[in-house]
């Protein structure tokens, strides 16, 4: 049966159009894996290459691994630095909370100061935090006698987090983040 100029016309259409797709993907003509750059034809292997591949056996392995580890040390070093923030955060709640308490138990402002310098310290230290990068701020209601019975002591403690693994942070000021918690506590009338 003759074909039509226009059943040709789409056939080399079709013909040309799955060329190029078999081309695009690097197969042979039955679908079989050729050579790049060749559409269809005959792989010949080079002598030190016997499967023809055009010496691309191993590099998916050097290129996982660089972009694994190019990926993942920024990935890796933003997750200690986040744990770092959030570890200095309690760190603070709970130093500012522990000092506010210890103020308000002592009999006379300097030893209760004292006291709360000393809170703090040792519960930034059972999060790793030193005391170098803290300060600690100690206000009263009343103004005058943080003793008093009924007023109101608050406790502003504040911390710097330094960047992890920075040789020389303190000497750059590089800082992870600067944070602060305030806690209030009422001096008893009975102690």
């Amino acid at each position: 049966m003759p074909r039509s100029p226009d059943d040709r016309r789409r056939r080399d259409s079709t013909k040309h159009v799955v060329d190029r797709f078999r081309e695009a993907l690097c197969l042979g003509p039955c679908g079989t894996p050729g050579p790049r750059g060749s559409l269809g034809a005959q792989s010949t292997p080079t002598p030190g290459n016997a499967r023809g591949d055009d010496g691309q056996r191993g590099s998916a392995v050097v290129e996982c691994t660089f972009l694994g580890l190019l990926l993942m040390v920024p990935v890796v070093y933003f997750i200690i630095t986040v744990g770092q923030i959030q570890g200095g955060s309690f760190a603070v709640v709970g130093a500012a909370d522990q000092a506010a308490k210890v103020f308000v138990a002592q009999p006379d402002a300097p030893s209760g100061r004292a006291a709360a310098e000393q809170a703090t310290m040792v519960a930034l230290a059972d999060y790793g935090h030193t005391a170098g990068n803290a300060s600690v701020e100690i206000h009263c209601d009343s103004g005058g006698d943080c003793t008093a019975a009924g007023s109101a002591v608050t406790v502003t403690v504040r911390l710097t987090v330094p960047l992890p693994f920075v040789p020389f942070g303190e000497a750059l000021r590089l800082n992870a983040g600067q944070l602060s918690a305030s806690a209030t506590q009422v001096v008893g009338r009975f102690r």
